[in-house]
């Protein structure tokens, strides 16, 4: 019987699991800290904090969403890490510092996500609530290779229940990120589901393409930039680049069709920073940009942590990894092969991150049979299509 024939047959009892387990992540608030950080910050456990804010806003009309869920306690890692210590090793070439830059960027980490609008450029603007998450993450080296480094982010979040005992752990395949060294090329996102193959300038000599993926290692935005570094710290800017909608917006917002921005990664004696500065831009009947709404500021921390129960993540990563494998190489034969694609959320009512992660968890599948290759194939050519 074909693979997604067989998917969809469970697919109503995953899809309400996923669901839930993704509203939940979706709703986490900014707790999760720990006692220790609030003792030392004197801060009410109960009180949600944020600043850089509207300050004529009336009271409480900015507080932020995305809900108040509270993490297990962490202990931050407070000694610069061996991966920021390999960094600052002397007599490196400049591509060696980058690469390490890149691999130090894996490993256990406390994140915190903080996102506001600043400028609003049309008449009436009222700012949309900020919005601040936070999670508990791994991030697994996949690849390392001269001129490439594939870096899996994977979510084990401990959630405490009202009462104040813990929920078992939630394991959530995140973000990919793949860097490639000098890549001649990239694929763009045009707006519209679109995405179109695209040079990168011949004078970016020594630039590295970071390429983003969504959970479900489908394309959510490329970008060049360069390395630099300095004495105390190493970082790494985008060029501007167009973006779909991430799930913090699109699951609220129906007002605009593209952030147009630029990415800022920071590496730090103990975790990295990254920094957004992105347009909400609406499109016109010819994919082009017509009003540009807002002006939005992000800022993502990833601090190292020590002595958390990361095996939930791992045994996800270890059982599922044959199947994202597979995905992978679909996507690298794919933007390989064409130069104009368009990517659909849906396929017969069910969305693409839904019917990989359930074909991930199909217990007995051997990946490397080429009759399950095409059933893969099959799938994706229900979301990919290449117009003329």
């Amino acid at each position: 019987m074909n693979l997604f024939r067989r998917k969809q047959r469970k697919s109503a009892l995953f899809a309400a699991a996923l669901g839930a387990t993704l509203a939940l992540l979706a709703s986490a608030g900014v707790r999760g800290y720990g006692q220790a950080d609030k003792e030392d910050i004197g801060a009410d456990p109960n009180e949600r904090q944020y600043t850089f804010s509207w300050q004529y806003a009336v009271s409480g009309d900015m507080a932020p969403r995305g809900g108040t869920t509270q993490g297990a306690e962490v202990i931050l890692v407070t000694e610069p890490s061996p991966e920021w210590l390999r960094l600052q090793e002397p007599g490196i070439s400049k591509k060696e510092r980058d690469r390490r830059a890149i691999l130090s960027m894996a490993g256990p980490y406390r994140t915190s996500f903080d996102f506001i609008e600043t400028i609003g450029f049309t008449h009436g603007y009222a700012p949309s609530n900020p919005y601040q998450s936070w999670g508990t993450e791994y991030v697994y080296v996949v690849t390392d290779e001269p001129d490439i480094i594939q870096l899996q982010h994977i979510l084990v979040m401990e959630v405490k229940k009202e009462d104040g005992s813990a929920m078992d752990p939630i394991v959530v395949k995140h973000w990919r990120q793949d860097w490639m060294f000098e890549a001649p090329t990239m694929h763009t996102f045009k707006g519209n589901r679109e995405w179109k193959k695209q040079a990168v300038r011949a004078e970016r000599r020594g630039h590295w393409v970071q390429a983003v993926y969504q959970v479900d290692d489908s394309p959510r935005y490329m970008a060049a930039g360069e390395w630099q570094h300095t004495a105390n710290f190493s970082s790494w800017k985008s060029d501007e680049t167009w973006r779909p909608l991430p799930r913090r917006e699109f699951s609220v917002r129906q007002d605009y069709d593209v952030l147009i921005g630029t990415n800022h990664h920071t590496i730090t004696p103990t975790g990295w920073v990254q920094e957004e500065q992105n347009l909400k831009v609406v499109l016109n009947g010819r994919g082009g940009a017509a009003e540009v709404l807002a002006r939005e500021n992000g800022l993502a921390r990833y601090e190292r942590i020590a002595e958390f129960n990361w095996l939930p993540g791992d045994d996800y990563w270890e059982r599922t990894k044959p199947f994202w494998a597979k995905v992978r190489a679909y996507w690298s034969e794919t933007f390989a092969r064409e130069d104009h694609m368009v990517i659909a959320k849906q396929a017969d009512g069910a969305h693409m991150f839904m019917t990989l992660f359930q074909m991930a968890e199909e217990p007995g599948i051997d990946w490397s049979a080429s009759s399950e290759q095409a059933n893969l194939e099959a799938v994706m050519a229900r979301y990919v299509t290449f117009p003329p």
